[in-house]
């Protein structure tokens, strides 16, 4: 008995329960002497401490109670949650445009695991449609379970597996596909797919959600809904992301696949083009695009699938005093491929020069690339930038540094060919290298200077 009413639980967490007669699921009120606290008790991992007791907080959120500091406790409810949504056999409507959705886990496509109180993978696309029943409204969706790992858990094989299935729903005429995937990696995925995917004749959507499914605040339904009427009635027949614009439920923005990144651990609005502007604005009734030159929506079938990934590439982030022996491991490791995070317009110190000498003499194939972030490599302003490109180091222009490793990675899946690796990782395929960066491509406000706290008054964020 007392293993299901305390799931979990030991020592003295468990002792804290049994002396207040409160059970696992059981709606509390908690007295601590750091102030009252109201939730759902929840079972525990064998594997965590005996010193807290978590609680589910109405706001969705779930914290740890430590027992030392509990006054008292008060069961005032009890409702053991079923937190699975059955699947639901999507129905068809006809004129509505049908879409395909990969499902590979993440938080768009979870629940939380309530014997650990973790957010694991567990949403099947089915049971997707069960909780958000709008989509039918939207398109005719079929789906299929791809994956069911988190984002930091996708790769080259995941990579690989998503551009071949793309091709073959394309083969069978497909108006649009959506792709469910943790936001942590999202944008690699994006880069990596707009390499693979070219030419495409329907929309590519790459969409998550920065908080589960079983938390009030989450963006979940949303930002399917928003990747849905993207994927079906868009006319950017590129590889994007679909995420929210501002964090309140206003819209949500398309950005290329390849200009995009996380720029937030836990904002909805985490999601930023980088060195240009989103390619659309989107919301349930309206698609507006920012960009006027994009790929347009065909009616063939035409796409050439390039499925090429090669594991001997890393990224160097340098900071100051780095020594030359961890680019060394590097390249006795064997890579054969390094992009370099550089400071300022690409630098490193001198002390790095033998061991990139010794990747020179090595066939390494070495880009530079920016912490900053936004704007170029400009390697030939200072003695530094000259003496490293005279040692093998090609700048890469205003390539994001995780495209750039996703770029070469997907090159030298293909050619070791100097000439040819080279011109290919310095032509652009979909702006992740643009000519200039436009006026309002770079906007970082400062909070607490005057003009811009009169600014945010005016707008959301």
């Amino acid at each position: 008995m007392d293993k299901d009413i305390f799931q979990g639980y030991k020592g003295d967490a468990l002792a804290i329960l049994k002396k207040y007669h409160t059970r696992v699921w059981g709606t509390a009120k908690i007295q601590t002497t750091r102030g009252v606290f109201d939730g759902t008790v929840l079972p525990r991992s064998e594997n965590d401490d005996d010193k807290h007791i978590v609680l589910k907080i109405i706001t969705g959120y779930n914290i740890g109670i430590d027992v030392r500091t509990i006054t008292a406790m008060k069961e005032v409810g009890y409702n053991k949650a079923n937190y699975k949504i059955p699947e639901k056999e999507f129905p068809y409507t006809e004129g509505l445009p049908k879409v395909k959705l990969f499902g590979t886990g993440g938080t768009i496509a979870s629940r939380l695991d309530y014997r650990t109180g973790a957010v694991i993978p567990a949403f099947s696309p089915g049971e997707l449609y069960g909780a958000v029943p709008e989509l039918a409204d939207i398109c005719n969706l079929e789906t299929e379970k791809v994956f069911a790992v988190f984002s930091e858990n996708m790769g080259p094989k995941q990579y690989i597996a998503l551009a071949k299935a793309i091709g073959k729903e394309i083969e069978k005429g497909v108006d649009g596909i959506v792709i469910g995937h943790g936001t942590d990696t999202l944008h690699h995925t994006g880069a990596a797919l707009t390499f693979m995917c070219q030419n495409l004749p329907v929309p590519v959507v790459l969409v998550g959600s920065q908080r589960s499914s079983d938390r009030p605040s989450s963006d979940a339904a949303l930002n399917l809904m928003h990747a849905m009427k993207a994927a079906g009635q868009s006319d950017i027949a590129e590889v994007m992301v679909c995420m929210f614009g501002p964090t309140s439920d206003e819209y949500g923005l398309l950005h290329k696949g390849t200009r995009v990144r996380k720029m937030h651990s836990s904002y909805r609005s985490t999601f930023r083009t980088i060195g240009d502007t989103p390619l659309a604005r989107i919301s349930r009734k309206e698609i507006f695009p920012i960009k006027r030159n994009y790929n347009k929506r065909r009616n063939d079938k035409n796409v050439k699938i390039l499925p090429y990934f090669s594991e001997d590439v890393t990224m160097l982030y340098y900071y100051p005093g780095m020594n030359p022996d961890v680019l060394n491991a590097m390249i006795d490791k064997g890579y054969r491929g390094i992009i370099f995070i550089g400071t300022g317009l690409g630098h490193v110190n001198k002390e790095l020069y033998p061991a990139i000498e010794y990747a020179q003499a090595k066939g390494v194939f070495m880009y530079m690339t920016l912490q900053t972030l936004w704007g170029y490599v400009g390697m030939f302003v200072y003695d530094t930038g000259r003496d490293m490109m005279a040692r093998g180091i090609v700048p890469a222009g205003n390539m994001l540094p995780e495209v750039a490793w996703v770029k070469l990675s997907w090159i030298l899946g293909q050619t070791d060919d100097p000439q040819k690796v080279k011109k290919m990782m310095l032509t652009a395929i979909n702006d992740e290298i643009t000519l200039r960066e436009p006026y309002n491509g770079y906007l970082i406000y400062q909070g607490g200077v005057p003009e811009v706290e009169e600014f945010i008054k005016k707008v959301h964020k």
